[in-house]
């Protein structure tokens, strides 16, 4: 089992100072590697259909609507899951979490992932590997500690750049497409999570 993390919006609490409303975590699922392979090769040839270099990012927040729904469709018939978590920011009360960006985006990887139905076991885990080395280090022990205590969910973590893994930008996407929901306000708002609604297990909103 391979899993791909990234999120949608940001870990800040200053929401009438530009942060966002809510923050997702998403996990994109493979139950088997050669699946996951398989899906890396059909996102890397969509790519050179556009013209574009390999170090091309697809990023839900910088793509147009058009872009947006030829990616989303040309990977839901793979083979993979999605399981996520969305914190609407205004029901987090914790002091602990509100004051620290680092600890609460450890807190949400850890519970997305320990909320899974006993469906994830022993998995390779991948995350984007956009923050220092000191955080990357804390974030690994953090969730060592947090989910092996009981049952093994993590076998391996890995910190991956995301402009050369074509899965890490899939996880981005489909985290775009889950916080889209919660943007009212956009016309859009529903349109992308309902091309991947058959890839979904779980959309888990933190209370």
């Amino acid at each position: 089992m391979i899993i791909f993390i990234d999120e949608s919006g940001d870990a800040g609490f200053q929401i009438t100072k530009g942060s966002s409303k809510t923050f997702t975590i998403a996990l994109v699922i493979f139950d088997d590697e050669s699946d996951a392979e398989e899906t890396a090769l059909k996102i890397k040839r969509y790519r050179q259909t556009l013209n574009k270099s390999e170090s091309f990012e697809f990023k839900f927040n910088k793509a147009g609507k058009k872009y947006r729904k030829e990616f989303l469709n040309l990977i839901k018939d793979c083979n993979f899951r999605i399981r996520a978590v969305v914190f609407q920011k205004e029901l987090i009360y914790s002091n602990n979490l509100r004051s620290s960006k680092d600890k609460f985006y450890n807190f949400a990887i850890k519970s997305v992932l320990e909320h899974n139905n006993n469906t994830i076991r022993n998995a390779n885990i991948r995350i984007d590997a956009s923050s220092d080395k000191s955080f990357k280090r804390e974030l690994k022990v953090y969730l060592r500690q947090q989910l092996n205590s009981k049952k093994k969910i993590t076998r391996n973590i890995k910190f991956r750049d995301s402009q050369k893994d074509v899965l890490i930008q899939l996880a981005d996407m489909c985290a775009g497409s889950i916080n889209r929901t919660y943007q009212e306000s956009k016309t859009d708002s529903t349109e992308y999570l309902e091309i991947i609604s058959k890839r979904t297990d779980d959309i888990w909103e933190f209370k």
